[in-house]
């Protein structure tokens, strides 16, 4: 069957022709393209459009791509893991998109990168899916995630040198941006290729800019380096085990493989760990359940997979047949994009969109089915300990402007914060092979957080009062000196923690 070119456009929901009454003025809706479709890259509140069109179109909404492409938008829950779970039906090899045989996409369409075919186990189906996507499951699952673990907390160590001496610091593009970059490059086998140098290409490549090309190539290089000396000696890290497993991957297939898995690793974890540290620094109640004890890091980062996915949609998804989907008649060749964001607010499974979602991990921040992100949990473990250590490092971290002057540039994949500048106490620099800590390392007079024993201090406040004169007279027959308080003794859930954290 020949698809119709402009099927999103045509058919109203249930694949009735009832007309729809327009948006009203003001709302992110107006400046609609042909077919008084929304155009999801103008939208200068997407967020707000997707309420509209799920309004408007429910579960399953028609919207253009640039160059007015025309594609589906999949706003409900159920139907997104409708969508991932149905390979049958749906699979992401863009060849037998509509619209790209049609000639609709130009090979310079801003997408282009994110939805054309590779050959790898993104866009791969059947055998060969299986074949490539094995290799990656396989090395992931041999992290030693302890390891890994030790190895963030120093990472954060590393990157937190380098302004903790200043009192003041920009949350992302000084930490947020370099914890991920410096673990992947651990985790993949190339520890001396981390610098400022890769963390501007990757952002280069990810914002699409006119260098990309160039920072791209910055990267393969790095990558291709890596891939030969596997090659050549194969390591017990991740570009080894691609190496040496059965499934026979070549040289470009490691690493072709070896980019995806650090771009995208990193591009999620610098999002979602700028967004928990957001949520800590301007909702007291969200730093008080945390310092309380009423939720745990792991738990924060959870529930900020709910309220700000680290992609907002994920392309694409295409129809390999004519079917249905939340009451709308999709033709064989229609693209679909996979949308995270307004499924997790979805009111079929979320009615109040600020509930609490603690311990649920029906999120779909990470995608699903066959193609769901084989490396979560490494991203949820950078993500836990980078901001536990920082917490542990700057107790007293504070917001520096008003939380109605933080900004985000948005796009159809993700919404990022441009920037988190802090103030805190200056602290010294600490050695890497040290557990993250704020002990003993500031200011008298300013180290007031809650459970850190406070030095005796004379009358002034200045200094600490030497221990032959005691600060203030002892009702005992002898005066006692000023001595520091021995630390108490660690509990179960202390040796727990120290173990947890990699220590």
């Amino acid at each position: 069957m020949t698809p119709e070119p402009t099927s999103p456009t045509g058919d109203s929901p249930a694949g009735t022709d009832t007309p729809r009454t327009g948006p009203p003025p003001g709302c992110p809706a107006h400046g609609r393209g042909p077919g008084g479709l929304s155009r999801l890259h103008e939208s200068p509140d997407l967020k707000r459009l997707y309420e509209h069109l799920r309004a408007e179109h429910g579960p399953v909404a028609p919207v253009l791509l640039h160059d007015d492409v025309p594609v589906w938008v999949v706003l409900g829950h159920a139907e997104n893991q409708q969508l991932v779970r149905s390979p049958a039906q749906y699979c992401k090899d863009s060849r037998i998109w509509s619209a790209l045989a049609e000639g609709l996409v130009k090979p310079d369409h801003p997408l282009m990168p994110h939805i054309a075919w590779q050959p790898m186990c993104a866009h791969a189906e059947g055998d060969e899916h299986r074949r490539l996507r094995g290799a990656i499951d396989a090395a992931v699952a041999a992290t030693d995630f302890r390891g890994l673990r030790r190895h963030v907390n120093r990472s954060v160590q590393r990157v937190v040198n380098r302004f903790c001496e200043a009192g003041e610091a920009d949350l992302v593009g000084q930490y947020a941006e370099h914890l991920p970059m410096a673990v992947m490059c651990h985790v993949l086998g190339m520890p001396d290729e981390y610098g400022d140098r890769i963390v501007e290409a990757a952002r280069d490549m990810i914002r699409g800019t006119e260098t990309a090309i160039a920072s791209n190539a910055y990267v393969m290089g790095a990558l291709e380096r890596l891939t030969a000396r596997s090659r050549a000696r194969p390591l017990d890290d991740f570009a080894g085990h691609l190496v040496g497993h059965p499934a026979g991957l070549t040289d470009e297939e490691i690493a072709q493989h070896l980019r995806v898995v650090l771009i995208a690793a990193y591009e999620a974890t610098a999002n979602l760990l700028a967004n928990v540290l957001r949520q800590v620094l301007i909702d007291p109640r969200f730093r008080s359940q945390l310092n309380g004890g009423q939720m745990t890091v792991p738990q924060a980062v959870e529930q900020l997979l709910w309220d700000e996915p680290p992609f907002s949609t994920i392309f694409a998804y295409f129809a390999k047949q004519d079917t249905e989907l939340g009451g709308r008649r999709i033709r064989k060749g229609d693209g679909l994009l996979f949308a995270p964001a307004p499924a997790n607010v979805d009111p079929r499974v979320r009615p109040d969109p600020t509930a609490d979602m603690q311990g649920n991990r029906s999120h779909l921040a990470f995608g699903g089915g066959a193609h769901e992100c084989p490396g979560q949990d490494i991203g949820r473990v950078i993500a836990e300990v980078g901001v536990d250590a920082l917490l542990m490092r700057l107790p007293d971290v504070e917001l520096s402007i008003d939380e109605e002057e933080l900004s985000f540039t948005e796009s159809i994949a993700s919404r990022h914060l441009v920037e988190l500048p802090v103030h805190f106490t200056p602290r010294p620099q600490q050695d890497e092979l040290q557990r993250p800590s704020h002990e003993n390392d500031a200011p008298p007079q300013h180290d007031w957080h809650i459970g850190v024993t406070r030095p005796r201090t004379g009358p002034d406040g200045a200094a600490p009062v030497p221990p032959e004169s005691p600060a203030v007279p002892e009702p005992v027959p002898a005066p006692v000196p000023a001595v520091t308080e021995p630390a108490p003794p660690q509990g179960a859930w202390q040796r727990f923690l120290r173990w947890w954290r990699g220590y």
